[in-house]
């Protein structure tokens, strides 16, 4: 018995591989061309999606356009820890998306009253991403920080109001200024990001509207706190204690991502008391 069963599955997997060969030959297969019927790729225009969408989910077989390379540079970056991969292909899609070479539109107010309330199934060119900007952006943080800056402020002149992108400019101005060995380019690369940090606190103000509903009397405790840093790497100390106050009272409420932080802060503040300015 156990040798008829072994030849009557055999005989199936044998069928099974026939038809699979026959299927093959007849199979005719044109890179991209599942794109057009694929209902999980979405179209590019009149705005890009800008998050992510699971790449084997996409199927897309070889990148197209600017859209394309983004979201296989995100799968390279975050599904297979491909960096130099994720980097080419950044780079690649912003040769399709680039402000400079007017290859993509920055879309304002004036834009879309001009539609009328009815936007155009297409724009040409196609509006810029921001998407792309900010995660090439960060991966040049520490090898191309110049590079990286410039990144994070076409973000800005995408959406001058996106959360975050000051501080990433920020942040990165104090790589550049750590990274430097003259003293004139990094007092300069501190004094910028002394600038983008005070730029990112006035998009989230403390009004008594604010107050009213949150009790809070300051916000954003990441930009206090690294505000701090940096004061107190240029020795102004009673500036750096001044912000550590702030990030106190920022963290009343919400308390920090790193908790240890706080008492940290106390610790600091005790050491730089004397230092601050009487109001």
């Amino acid at each position: 018995m156990k040798l008829i069963y072994r030849y009557t599955f055999l005989i199936l997997l044998t069928l099974v591989l026939m038809l699979i060969a026959v299927f093959a030959q007849n199979v005719t297969y044109t890179p991209g061309e599942f794109q057009t019927s694929n209902p999980y790729y979405p179209k590019a225009d009149p705005f890009y999606f800008e998050g992510k969408i699971d790449w084997n989910l996409l199927g897309i077989t070889q990148p197209q356009n600017a859209w394309d390379f983004l979201q296989r540079g995100i799968h390279f970056q975050d599904d297979l820890n491909d960096t130099p991969d994720a980097i080419n292909d950044y780079q690649t899609s912003l040769s399709m998306n680039s402000i400079q070479s007017g290859t993509c539109q920055i879309v304002t107010l004036a834009t879309v009253q001009s539609w009328n309330g009815t936007p155009p199934a297409q724009l040409t060119p196609a509006p810029c991403m921001f998407t792309v900007r900010l995660r090439l952006g960060y991966l040049l943080e520490q090898t191309n920080p110049s590079q990286a800056i410039q990144l994070f402020q076409e973000v800005l002149q995408i959406d001058p109001q996106r959360l975050g992108v000051n501080t990433l400019i920020a942040e990165t101005y104090v790589i550049e200024a750590q990274q430097s060995t003259d003293p004139t380019t990094q007092g300069q690369a501190y004094a910028n990001a002394v600038s983008a940090f005070q730029a990112e606190l006035a998009l989230s103000p403390v009004t008594p509207q604010t107050t009213g509903l949150t009790s809070d009397s300051a916000n954003n405790s990441k930009v206090h706190w690294e505000l701090a840093q940096v004061y107190e790497a240029t020795g102004q100390n009673s500036l750096a204690a001044s912000e550590l106050q702030s990030y106190l009272q920022a963290t009343q409420w919400h308390s920090d991502v790193y908790p240890w932080r706080i008492a940290l802060a106390k610790s600091q503040i005790q050491t730089l008391q004397p230092l601050l300015k009487v109001k």
